[in-house]
């Protein structure tokens, strides 16, 4: 078992989400950064679907009733980053803020094992499906999810870097006033304090519209960039809603996703339709 002693400001279990279930309503969920958490997953020889803890902002201090190997990913909150480490018996992992980035993966040998939902340990945060947040005193069981020797000393995490997330125009790129999509890509945005998992929404140019009312709802992607009536963008992250109402203007390229997903307030960023190759870790 792991103890949580206190969760930070907002932690909770994520694998690797729902798929294929929009049709009757259901998010995918799953973890916000799917790069990190893969990658924490493999350093401990975990699948990369194994569940793990998704913690935001840092602050989080977790206690091993048995001991354990430990991985994390994301957002550097302590300093063994990128690195399997053993946990001995009764001891505890304390993460820091970050230094940069929202959030960050902690992996551990085997996988969380608490109770799936329609096929996922996630949380949801919008529907409620899956396991609570966690607080103070929730015990996560360990499973055993390991499937490879640990065999990796170290994957050196990257820097931070650019905020640029790559954009393919539509699909009602047709709503919104010429010059629109132009004005996106201008930029730059600022991140709101009221974004979360649902969505990164921003405050900047404003996007003006060439139609008036309100589309029908249809389906939704992850990294749809929807445009209220406020003119300002809304990224949609891992919980975001099946559908939606407001017109897309344009959606991240999934490969950009993981830095849309470690963006927190007051952090400026930009979009750009320019296919520009990123490096992956």
């Amino acid at each position: 078992m792991i103890e949580v002693i206190a969760p930070g400001p907002y932690a909770t279990v994520q694998d690797l989400g729902r798929p294929g279930l929009a049709h009757l309503g259901v998010p995918r969920s799953g973890a916000a950064d799917v790069h990190s958490l893969r990658l924490a997953n493999r350093l401990v020889g975990n699948r990369e679907d194994a569940a793990g803890v998704e913690v935001t902002f840092g602050m989080a201090r977790l206690r091993f009733h048995g001991g354990a190997w430990v991985a994390l990913a994301g957002a550097p909150a302590a300093a063994r980053m990128g690195v399997p480490f053993w946990v001995p018996p009764g001891g505890e992992l304390r993460l820091g803020a970050p230094e940069w980035g929202l959030r960050t993966y902690v992996a551990v040998r085997g996988g969380i094992a608490v109770e799936p939902v329609l096929g996922s340990r996630s949380t949801d945060s919008l529907s409620g499906l899956g396991p609570e947040p966690l607080r103070a005193g929730t015990l996560l069981p360990v499973g055993g999810a390991a499937v490879e020797e640990i065999s990796v000393d170290l994957a050196p995490p990257p820097g931070p870097g650019p905020a640029v997330l790559r954009v393919l125009a539509g699909p009602r790129d047709d709503w919104f006033a010429p010059g629109a999509l132009e004005a996106l890509c201008g930029g730059p945005y600022v991140v709101s304090q009221d974004s979360n998992r649902v969505g990164v929404r921003l405050g900047g140019p404003e996007l003006a519209r060439a139609r008036k009312g309100e589309l029908p709802s249809e389906g939704m992607v992850t990294g749809a960039v929807q445009v209220p009536p406020s003119g300002q963008p809304i990224v949609f992250l891992a919980d975001h809603p099946p559908t939606g109402g407001y017109p897309v203007i344009a959606v991240v390229r999934e490969a950009d996703l993981p830095v849309a997903a470690q963006l927190r307030p007051g952090d400026e960023v930009r979009f750009s339709t320019r296919p520009t190759r990123r490096r992956r870790t």
